[in-house]
């Protein structure tokens, strides 16, 4: 076993390696950026380098300096996380030349199953099956758009090079190719520097299920299947272990495929075999065809160890440092089921927008594993993924292990920052998820329901009114009462496009009535909490100024400033950055005439790419970026001429 490692990567799978480390006696180095100066994987490593820089490509991205720091600290091996440089061969070899160890496979296999064409004929040459598509090197956009026709509408254009749903797009029709062609082109490009894509066959009632794959460099074990279908723009949202509806004759099959996959590239360490499964009629051994393959730790690891009881980080150590497979396939046991539920930092109501801010409360549940890599007082940066944590729970039913998720949620809390988690809850608590009625399009199907389970109701907002008098009073409202009677104020609280105005009278530190929309309610405090009409009220809590209520859609109110301007005289012909991030492409000049829903900008942020569009028909006055600029959030970008300019 090696003495020390160093992690090339940061967050929470940089948090979970050391976990693993420690218990393994292993000494740990962190690096890190600056924006990262003191996180926690920083922390809690033994040592730590800095690398530099705010963006993945002034820091994590740069395997000379990850490299250099190893040395110079002594590590024997580097683990890289998933992301970043883990599925980069050129880097790999590089750690092997310098005398180090990769904790994952060879740069041969990482090579040939990253090229998504040339996996796929690699893997049909192994017996695994795949799907119908062109996989060639033709990349002129006639000869494409010849072989979507040829294969069938519906298809799906994907980045050769891709992974996370980045250089993806489904074509419905003929004339809707050559632009969803262009813009996969333009996303894989910014995202892997290659522009190249192949065409499949679409799948219209998809499942997205993968197999753990785990090998010694000459043979290889399967640690049966997670379920990952609940998807966002080919995002995964909730995953899943095993698949619901899984028979034993399909895992056989699947099981056997992904070894085969395994072997076929003489893998070494963990890895996932992806496959899209069509979920018609039940699953079938003779219905799903090899995707791609993962070669690294996956997202949704910690669902397999769920229901294995193996902690795949420590088979990784043991078998980089020379071990054979640690168990035989006989012998992997499957028990129970388990969830993932992965907490974003981002505006579901806007879009799924990526958020940033200040975590200024955070509590976790006890009844759930919580992978992170946030603590209470951290700034959520804008340079790298909004993930802010794993909950992951696990019971000896699928309905036991979604009602541990459920309750997991509720008990989450964290305040500061808009997040996803009113939408968690809304996906557990749908029927169809809750039967195991589970594949791609279930989000998409029922996303406004989905999101408008997240909204607020009275209760959260007597929450709120109550939250913010507290909070204004210090430690509580007996500090604003007269003795002679109710000291009345009036509240105003903005959540989505409404603005709700209420009125609190405050009788005592133990009593204030509340009224909305002509109705009274009477809250009192106990020693227990806060009760309104006699039932217990939600927790909320008060950062600037937002008011987060503690219910499972997670209402976040804000109060508007007394003292700000009135923007929308002078702003609602500005175009403004959503959040901050890189301008990607300005499709407009001045001058030009635009008419609403045009595209106007691409911004990057957070890995993923965001179309803003004008609101209206007009005229550009003014172009205020270019390509390649980073802007901050609320950053004016283009200027319409005012609709009376003419």
């Amino acid at each position: 076993m090696f003495d020390r490692i160093l992690i090339a990567n940061r967050g929470e799978i940089a948090c979970r390696v050391i976990d693993t480390a420690r218990r393994l006696g292993v000494e740990t180095v962190a690096v890190y950026s600056d924006a990262d100066r003191g996180a926690r994987h920083v922390e809690m490593a033994d040592r730590a380098v800095a690398l530099g820089g705010n963006l993945p490509s002034e820091s994590y991205l740069i395997g000379e300096r990850i490299i250099q720091a190893a040395l110079d600290t002594g590590a024997q091996a580097i683990h890289p996380g998933y992301g970043f440089l883990s599925e980069n061969p050129d880097f790999v070899a590089a750690v092997q030349a310098a005398g180090l160890v990769f904790i994952g496979p060879d740069p041969d296999a990482i090579r040939l199953m990253g090229l998504k064409d040339a996996a796929k004929a690699h893997m049909a040459a192994a017996g695994v099956p795949v799907v119908p598509g062109y996989h060639g090197d033709d990349q002129d956009p006639a000869s494409l758009a010849a072989r979507a026709d040829e294969i069938g509408y519906p298809v799906l254009i994907k980045a050769v090079a891709g992974g996370g749903g980045k250089g993806m797009r489904r074509v419905d029709t003929p004339d809707a190719f050559a632009a969803a062609l262009a813009a996969a082109r333009r996303e894989a490009e910014g995202a892997f520097n290659n522009p190249d894509v192949l065409i499949e066959r679409y799948v219209t009632q998809p499942r997205h299920i993968e197999v753990q794959i785990f090998g010694d460099g000459v043979n290889a074990v399967h640690l049966y299947e997670r379920d990952c279908s609940l998807q966002r723009r080919h995002q995964k949202v909730i995953e899943e272990a095993p698949a619901p509806g899984m028979t034993p004759e399909m895992r056989a099959a699947m099981g056997q495929a992904a070894v085969r996959a395994a072997e076929a590239v003489n893998y070494r360490g963990a890895g996932t075999v992806e496959f899209i499964v069509d979920g018609q009629g039940g699953l079938r051994p003779d219905g799903f065809w090899f995707m791609e393959m993962n070669t690294r730790l996956q997202v949704e690891h910690p669902v397999t160890e769920a229901i294995t009881g193996i902690d795949l980080v420590e088979w990784q150590l043991r078998v980089a440092a020379g071990e054979g497979l640690p168990m035989a396939q006989e012998d992997i046991p499957l028990t129970g089921h388990a969830f993932e539920a992965r907490l974003y930092a981002e505006d579901v109501p806007a879009g799924f927008l990526p958020a940033t801010g200040r975590i200024d409360h955070l509590r976790w549940p006890t009844s759930a594993r919580i992978d992170t890599g946030i603590r209470a007082g951290d700034e959520v940066s804008p340079f790298y993924d909004p993930m802010l944590a794993k909950v992951i729970t696990h019971g000896a039913t699928r309905d036991i292990a979604l009602r541990q998720m459920r309750r997991a949620l509720a008990g989450t809390e964290v305040a500061g920052c808009v997040t996803n988690i009113g939408f968690l809850g809304a996906l557990c608590a749908h029927d169809g998820f809750s039967a195991g009625q589970v594949d791609t399009g279930l989000i998409d199907r029922d996303l406004d329901a989905l999101v408008g389970a997240a909204g607020a109701d009275v209760t959260d907002t007597l929450a709120a009114v109550i939250a913010l008098c507290t909070d204004e009073m210090g430690q509580g409202p007996h500090t604003g009462f007269a003795l002679w009677g109710p000291v009345a104020q009036p509240v105003t609280l903005i959540i989505g496009d409404d603005t709700i105005m209420a009125r609190a009278a405050i009788h005592s530190a133990a009593r204030i009535d509340i009224t909305l929309d002509d109705t009274t309610h009477t809250a009192t405090r106990t020693a227990s909490g806060w009760t309104v009409d006699g039932a217990p009220l939600p927790a909320a809590t008060v950062t600037g100024d937002r008011i987060t209520v503690f219910t499972p859609a997670r209402p976040v109110f804000t109060r508007p400033d007394p003292l700000a301007r009135d923007a929308g005289a002078t702003g609602s012909d500005v175009i403004e950055a959503p959040m901050p991030g890189l301008i990607r492409a300005v499709m407009v000049a001045a001058g030009d005439t635009v008419h609403a829903g045009q595209d106007l900008v691409i911004q990057e942020a957070m890995k993923m790419e965001h179309t803003l569009t004008a609101w209206r028909d007009g005229v550009i006055a003014e172009v205020l970026v270019a390509t390649g600029d980073q802007v901050i959030g609320g950053a004016p970008l283009i200027r319409l001429e005012p609709e009376d300019a003419a």
